[in-house]
């Protein structure tokens, strides 16, 4: 039988910005050789695939192009709203998900999708030989979290117009970069960009994972736990974070673009 797939544009309110996420409710359990070929058919910078489970919750899994991953920020708003929208869940209902990284929880707010994730902080470490170059800026800080690289550039405009050797950055030992720098416009806290092509992401339009490293780097930085932070790709989008200790609150709006069916 075909199976419903849909395509959501996360961290945004509008069509065609924020991160595209393709959403797959299925009936069972499926193949992951399967799931991982659907995932690199949509060529998104992942794929969602959710299973009911008996306790009421969700089993949920990502895949890029290339890779299961971990966790996923985006995927996971994405996949909540479709429960929501296709009246899976009451609008009232948290959504539940078991993944690779825990219970992961989502509730429906006026302000949008208020997820409840793992912080995954950085710590300083020296900068790889050559991650300067690769990027092509000046590196203010690295540290590396449990999955990737963090640098903060010295200036806004550095980090808006980077164009990094990605070819060069695939062969890091991370999952991916996460480039930060002060915003230059008073609406956001930070700014940031992530590029991940060892995983088969060139540059992910918004990251909600990587701002579980970066709510707790500028939280210590601004002395702050709640901020809001602008992703600077080309399509962008925003992000709200509540730094709680262990746990990192990630809120952000989505949208749904289009709906078909796997053949």
């Amino acid at each position: 039988m075909p199976t419903p797939i849909c395509v959501v544009d996360a961290f945004s309110s509008v069509p065609f910005q924020g991160n595209p996420a393709a959403v797959c409710v299925l009936p069972a359990p499926a193949d992951p050789a399967w799931m991982q070929s659907v995932a690199a058919e949509l060529n998104l910078s992942e794929t969602s695939f959710l299973v009911r489970r008996e306790d009421g919750g969700w089993d949920l899994r990502w895949f890029t192009p290339s890779t299961e991953v971990a966790l996923c920020g985006h995927a996971t708003l994405a996949s909540a709203h479709v429960l929501w929208e296709s009246g899976k869940l009451l609008p009232e209902e948290t959504a539940r998900f078991h993944t690779r990284s825990g219970w992961l929880t989502c509730e429906k707010q006026s302000t949008g999708i208020r997820m409840n994730f793992p912080a995954r902080p950085a710590e300083a470490v020296q900068t790889p030989d050559g991650l300067a170059q690769m990027l092509g800026a000046d590196v203010r800080w690295c540290g590396r979290s449990v999955d990737d690289f963090l640098v903060e550039l010295p200036h806004a405009a550095t980090l808006r117009n980077l164009q990094p050797d990605l070819h060069a950055l695939a062969h890091l030992a991370a999952r991916g970069v996460i480039v930060t720098t002060a915003s230059d416009v008073p609406e956001y806290d930070f700014l940031s960009r992530f590029f991940a092509p060892s995983a088969g992401v060139p540059e992910d339009p918004v990251t909600g994972s990587a701002h579980c490293t970066l709510a707790p780097y500028w939280g210590r930085r601004l002395g702050r736990t709640q901020m809001r932070g602008w992703q600077a790709s080309r399509r962008g989008g925003e992000v709200g974070m509540e730094w709680v200790g262990e746990r990192v609150f990630l809120t952000g709006r989505a949208v749904t673009v289009w709906r078909g069916e796997v053949l």
